[in-house]
């Protein structure tokens, strides 16, 4: 009697697992990180498109209808322009618009530079001191505003009663048709500069060392190193700062609206607060909608002729 020897059972054959390809593997993380950031783009766009893009467009469709909330709009041309420009308001809110832009600029644009050259040299307290400074822009506007109308109070005022104290003149403030709008320049100067502070004072930290050093080698004064080496380095912060100042005190309206309310005498009204008239006060959203386009072309024009010009100076330096 033979006796059989069994066989193991063989293992079943398996082919060979293949690595995967290091290319194939960047490629799929490559697709991976691009849908996960257009999945964030997104939502920006979408907030853009809801909350600026569309009421931007609506607003100029209802430019060229008589419209009011509740109503059916009725498309009227061009006669929503016409009214506004016939409006005797019309020119003293973009003469004042103008001059506060250019009062602001002059103000608004030399201290907030000569404080960040300030903070830049300080060696103890730094800390303290761009707290300080940028303390106004934490303030709500609109109690800022407020603050600023009881200071400017011509009768117990905080600023009349040091100038009493000092045995100077009184002045009228927000209140006189003279000196409301270069007030209402003086708050939001003191407002907004913080902020313009912090984004100099970021760009003079960033010039190199040994450029200064170089200077003062060469017997540079310190007008002299501003001149040539602390203004070339920051000048395009600089100039893109005069563009954003521009734009936003052109859109003035919370100071205005708060202290003035567009007097005396029409003094302080804005192309804004005649915006915010015409639609609230009004109840002309047509005409309302057609002076905000006039604002946005006259924006968007300035802007593009601005960058082009100064795209053609970087170019020829």
């Amino acid at each position: 009697m033979t006796k059989t020897v069994e066989r193991p059972p063989t293992a079943p054959r398996t082919r060979p697992v293949k690595a995967p390809s290091p290319a194939g593997d960047r490629r799929r993380r490559r697709l991976t990180d691009h849908l996960r950031a257009y999945g964030f783009l997104a939502g920006g766009l979408v907030c853009f498109a809801l909350f600026s893009w569309y009421p931007a467009v609506r607003a100029v469709v209802i430019a060229f209808q008589k419209y009011t909330p509740g109503s059916d709009p009725e498309w009227v041309g061009t006669a929503n322009f016409t009214r506004v420009l016939n409006d005797p308001e019309f020119g003293a809110a973009w003469r004042n618009t103008l001059t506060f832009t250019l009062l602001a600029l002059l103000i608004g644009f030399a201290i907030p530079f000569v404080l960040a050259l300030v903070l830049n040299e300080l060696r103890h307290a730094k800390a303290f001191f761009r707290v300080v400074v940028y303390l106004p822009v934490m303030i709500p506007p609109v109690v800022s505003a407020l603050l600023w109308k009881w200071f400017y109070d011509p009768g117990a005022g905080l600023a009349n009663e040091a100038l009493r104290f000092l045995h100077l003149p009184t002045s009228n403030w927000s209140n006189g048709a003279d000196t409301a709008l270069v007030s209402l320049v003086i708050v939001a100067t003191w407002a907004n500069m913080g902020g313009t502070v912090l984004i100099y004072l970021a760009a003079l930290q960033s010039i190199p060392g040994e450029l200064y050093e170089a200077a003062e080698l060469d017997g540079a004064n310190l007008l002299q190193r501003i001149r040539h080496v602390t203004v070339p380095q920051t000048r395009f912060v600089i100039l893109m700062l005069i563009l954003l100042q521009i734009i936003a005190t052109m859109q003035v309206f919370t100071e205005p609206f708060v202290i003035t309310g567009g007097g005396p005498e029409n003094a302080t009204v804005t192309v804004l607060y005649l915006i915010y008239k015409y639609a609230f006060l009004y109840n002309d959203f047509g005409g309302a909608c057609a002076l905000s386009v006039m604002l946005l072309a006259l924006l968007g024009l300035f802007s593009a002729v601005y960058l082009r010009l100064t795209r053609s100076g970087e170019e020829a330096a």
